[in-house]
């Protein structure tokens, strides 16, 4: 990933075409680190999304739909308060640095002219967004806070001095000639790449790479041109964002890569490409951190099952040598004058072997000849009865790892929204113990399945946890829709809501159910379908578990950006 300088000045130079003169008029902050500020400008509202998470920090105009919580946080209620309304004067970078400020002039509660300034950081795990009034230079508020005792350099609190991040004299690559780039680099001390990226800002260790590629033999004759050449379009504002996906590397850039060999997506702006590259990766990483708790407690749970049937296998064939107990029980009464009291084993003809050989019989001294028939006898019956008490143990411990590796597999595809359900599953279930704080569920809040409409126009369901697969499959399907899963893999229900489709939309229905499955980054995933009359829940079966019949099988490769498509925004 390289969200360097370079993508900064191209969002923020489309942002300057779209943005400026439009007024704010929503602020919300779906999560801690996130913010989505919508602004009217040109006759149409546009969506600017902004994140200082620390491992996927950026900003860009958005499509994408986020849930908002009831109650907005307090850092989102002064935005409000100071920025809706407002009107955005004009966006700036700080040179090539990953520093962008926005200046927006509104009015105050007496109506009195008020300007402010938010000032976004994008320094990874460092970044922040901060408020601040532009006439005193005094901090409102921030995203993040930084007391002094985080700080020796500057503190970032309301009522303090804003103060720009320590700059580390590097120098604006856009304002560099060959002949500079020749005197900031010391050919004969090597390391130039790390060079670069040292004197000039902005430069990603991606872009360094490019530049030598298109230097070809790396020397102070050919690094100066592909310097300025590679850097001559970012002057011009002529960008060509693109994903390339190549062995080892998925990377973005607003520059032509041509070091990396492999798969080329491109976008006609800035922004469509960072919307596609950062879907879902910035929300898995959040669902991560918030279920890892969940995720370790299945997978320790699905391990101590593994565990279990061992033991029981081993167990299971303990009770093979239930036959040969009897059989010593039997000889041993058959035998009985031939033992005595104290004996510790007897050598008796085994009248079960058609050849009558002799066989050796281990005994009790303590036991009388009669005792030490019996205890075989007991030995015997034990194994006996354990058998069937011992497979239906197995078959108990299979069914729940079974569900165990579903819900392990709902968790890793699971939206941050999703996750609530989840927990009050496997508390239901005694996997977790009940959450007593916070507000209850209303008992009319019904699960949300996330919803595609395909291609041709038909609605399609996606289950992503075992409450919503119920609800899917038991309560909103009717008798002649189309029910969807991988076959015998973990996944979602997914039901087409008609009986009015072609093959395009059973196909896309299917790319669905691979796409949230175990099966994710398989090719050719066998996906079966039927009719919802041919699906049951078996009587006292786990939340999620059902069986079916009549289906017909069909093979698939998920593909993701079909996903993106069909979503309802």
């Amino acid at each position: 990933m390289a969200f360097d300088g370079i993508v900064t000045k191209a969002v923020t130079d489309s942002l300057n075409e779209t943005l400026v003169s439009g007024r704010i008029t929503k602020v919300h902050q779906p999560y801690k680190s996130d913010l989505v500020i919508t602004v009217r400008a040109r006759g149409r509202n546009h969506a600017l999304f902004i994140s200082v998470n620390s491992s996927f920090a950026r900003f860009h105009l958005t499509k994408e739909k986020y849930e908002n919580p009831k109650e907005p946080p307090m850092f989102c209620m002064l935005l409000r308060k100071h920025l809706e309304g407002g009107l955005v004067e004009r966006i700036e970078q700080d040179g090539l640095e990953r520093i962008v400020t926005f200046y927006i002039k509104g009015r105050n509660e007496l109506g009195d002219v008020s300007k402010k300034k938010l000032v976004l950081e994008l320094m990874g795990r460092h970044s922040n967004l901060i408020l601040v009034d532009d006439e005193e230079g005094m901090i409102l508020d921030s995203i993040k806070h930084i007391p002094p005792s985080l700080s020796t350099y500057r503190t970032v609190l309301p009522g303090q001095q804003y103060k720009e991040p320590p700059h580390l004299d590097k120098l604006n690559p856009l304002e560099a000639d060959e002949t500079t780039v020749l005197r900031k680099i010391q050919f004969q001390s090597g390391k130039i790449d790390k060079q670069l990226v040292g004197k000039f800002s902005g430069l990603s260790p991606l872009i360094v790479r490019e530049m030598f590629h298109r230097a070809g033999l790396v020397n102070p004759d050919t690094l100066p041109g592909a310097f300025t050449s590679l850097l001559a379009s970012v002057k011009e504002k002529k960008y060509t964002p693109q994903i390339v996906t190549g062995k080892k590397e998925e990377a973005f850039s607003v520059i032509d890569l041509d070091h990396i060999q492999g798969e080329k997506l491109t976008f006609d702006t800035v922004h469509e490409m960072l919307d596609r590259y950062f879907y879902g990766k910035a929300q898995r990483d959040r669902v991560k951190q918030q279920a890892h708790d969940l995720e370790r407690l299945l997978r320790n749970e699905y391990s101590k099952n593994k565990k279990k049937i061992k033991k029981l296998e081993n167990t299971l064939k303990d009770s093979e040598k239930a036959a040969r107990f009897q059989r010593y029980g039997e000889l041993l009464t058959a035998h009985m004058h031939a033992i005595t009291h104290g004996d510790k084993e007897v050598e008796v003809i085994d009248y079960y072997d058609p050849d009558q050989a002799t066989v050796t019989i281990s005994l009790d001294p303590q036991k009388s000849p009669s005792g030490n028939a019996q205890q075989y006898f007991k030995k015997y019956n034990k194994l006996k009865n354990s058998v069937a008490v011992v497979k239906e143990q197995i078959v108990k411990a299979q069914e729940e790892m079974a569900y165990l590796d579903q819900v392990i597999q709902q968790v890793e595809t699971a939206a941050p929204a999703d996750l609530e359900d989840i927990r009050e599953e496997l508390a239901d279930e005694g996997y977790i113990k009940k959450r007593r704080v916070g507000k209850k569920k209303k008992n009319n809040d019904k699960p949300q399945p996330e919803k595609y409409k395909s291609s041709e126009g038909v609605d399609i369901l996606v289950g992503k946890n075992n409450k919503q697969n119920e609800y899917v499959t038991n309560r909103l399907a009717r008798q002649d829709d189309t029910w969807l899963h991988t076959k015998d893999i973990p996944g979602s229900h997914v039901v087409i809501r008609s009986q009015d489709f072609t093959d395009v939309t059973l196909h896309e229905a299917a790319n669905l159910a691979a796409y949230f499955s175990k099966a994710r980054s398989s090719g050719q995933v066998p996906v079966d379908y039927t009719l919802i009359r041919h699906v049951k829940k078996p009587s006292g079966a786990k939340p999620g578990y059902v069986i079916y019949d009549n289906q017909t099988t069909l093979f698939v490769t998920p593909d993701e950006d079909q996903v993106r498509e069909l979503r309802v925004k």
